[in-house]
This record gives structure tokens, C-alpha cells and sequence, in this order.
């Protein structure tokens, strides 16, 4: 069986870059056994550059720079690529159109893990651009589902954490109980689930061990990778 190549968007942060090769791997590992692993071809950018242009708010110059990776992993022989983080799918769309192969978004296969589990009010934990400039709730609300932010100062905490400590290699335990709490304020306010919705979160937040069910992007990301990479979605499709 020859698998399709995938291609990684990577470096931000290379934190969570780390945790798609292993996901990634581990996933084909587990399929077909032996010591199979994925064909992957990984781009990783240098981080602190993109958030230079995320704080200037120059998200048409991050598309193009992401726009020149993507083609790039075309032209190295990816099948697919991913942009490894959800922040950076508010420029997706412009990336897809630069490359003539399928960009597998994060929000998409999120969105219909969550139908599937019959979840429509999740609240969301991202980053300030994630949660606020609403690209993620209008992408998922055209799959039907509802999603809810933590107020204005939940909101800082959570990006804060992601940068200052996540994204920099460290996992404080007083955050991750900051955020928990934050989890059991938005089910008494009527949250169903929480969507890990930045790929750093999984470093500090446990999806099966919170207060509601954990959905985690990067993990469902991954797993929708080697899906195509295996050509699993074709199967199902024909079935």
C-alpha cells in the first residue's frame, strides 16, 4: 500500500508541532502495525515572526507567507497539507486557493467530531484571535453548532497562558486549575463540552479528565490526516 504524503504547516509553536509527528505517527503505528509510520513532510516557520504579523494585525501577509509554505509542500510531493494550529485557520481559505491539493481544516473535522457526539453548545479555549475575531464561530456555525467564549477576563487568561507559558515549554498547575474553572463556570451556564481549541491546550488540559467532555483539535487534526493519508475517507465514502 503506498499512503498519500502529508504536509505540516508547523512552528506554531513548535511545541504543538512536536505533538502532531508523534499523534500522526503513533495513529498509522496503530493501524497497520509493525513499525509502519506516516510519510509526513514538515515545514516548521519560525513562530515569532508570524506573531509579529498576528499583533500588526497584517493577516493578509500571513496568508501569503503561509500561502508560499503550502506551496512549497507541493511541490516536495505533499498529497494534503495542514496548518498546525487553529489561530492561523482565519487565513485557511487563501491558503487552500494558493494550492491545488486538499487543505484538511481543523474547524471542519472538530465540527463534525462534535455532531457526531451530539454536542451544540461547546465552549471554546484558544487564543484571543481564535475566540474574537469570529471566524471559528461562523465556521462552526454553519455546521449547526453554537460555540461559547469564556468572558473578558476568562478570555486573557486563556491566551496568556497559551503564550506566555504554553507556547515558551512551560505547564504551570495553577493554570491549568485557572482554567478548569473556567470549564465549570461555562457548564453552569450551559456548555455541553470543551473544545481544546488551540494545539497547545492538550499540554495542560487532560480532554478525559475535565468537567465535560474534551474535544481535542489537534488530536482530531492529526487522526483526519492519517485518515486521508490511508485513504479511509475514500472507503467510507464507497461504502
Amino acid at each position: 500500500m503506498e499512503m498519500r504524503k502529508i504536509g505540516l504547516i508547523g512552528g506554531m509553536s513548535f511545541e504543538s508541532s512536536v505533538v502532531y509527528y508523534r499523534m500522526v505517527n503513533e495513529a498509522v503505528r496503530e493501524r497497520l502495525g509493525a513499525l509502519h509510520s506516516a510519510e509526513v513532510l514538515l515545514h516548521s516557520v519560525d513562530f515569532q515572526s508570524i506573531v509579529d504579523l498576528q499583533k500588526a494585525g497584517r493577516w493578509d501577509d500571513a496568508a501569503g507567507r503561509l500561502a508560499e509554505v503550502a506551496r512549497g509542500l507541493k511541490a516536495a510531493g505533499a498529497d494534503c497539507v495542514l496548518i498546525c494550529t487553529n489561530t492561523m485557520h482565519l487565513i485557511a481559505d487563501a491558503v487552500q486557493a494558493a494550492v491545488d491539493i486538499p487543505l484538511i481544516n481543523i474547524i471542519d473535522e472538530t465540527a463534525a467530531r462534535l455532531k457526531a457526539a451530539g454536542i451544540r453548545k461547546p465552549l471554546l479555549l484558544a487564543t484571543r484571535y481564535t475566540m474574537e475575531h469570529g471566524f471559528y464561530a461562523e465556521r462552526m456555525k454553519s455546521h449547526g453548532i453554537e460555540v461559547m467564549v469564556p468572558d473578558a477576563d476568562g478570555r486573557t487568561l486563556t491566551h496568556n497562558v497559551i503564550f506566555d507559558e504554553l507556547c515558551a515549554g512551560k505547564v504551570l498547575g495553577t493554570s491549568r486549575r485557572a482554567l478548569v474553572e473556567l470549564i465549570d463556570k461555562a457548564e453552569a451556564e450551559g456548555a455541553d463540552a470543551v473544545i481544546l481549541g488551540c494545539t497547545e491546550i492538550c499540554l495542560i488540559l487532560d480532554p478525559k479528565a475535565l468537567p465535560l467532555p474534551g474535544f481535542d483539535s489537534a488530536a482530531i487534526h492529526a487522526d483526519a490526516a492519517v485518515e486521508f493519508a490511508l485513504g479511509e475517507e475514500d472507503l467510507r465514502r464507497a461504502a
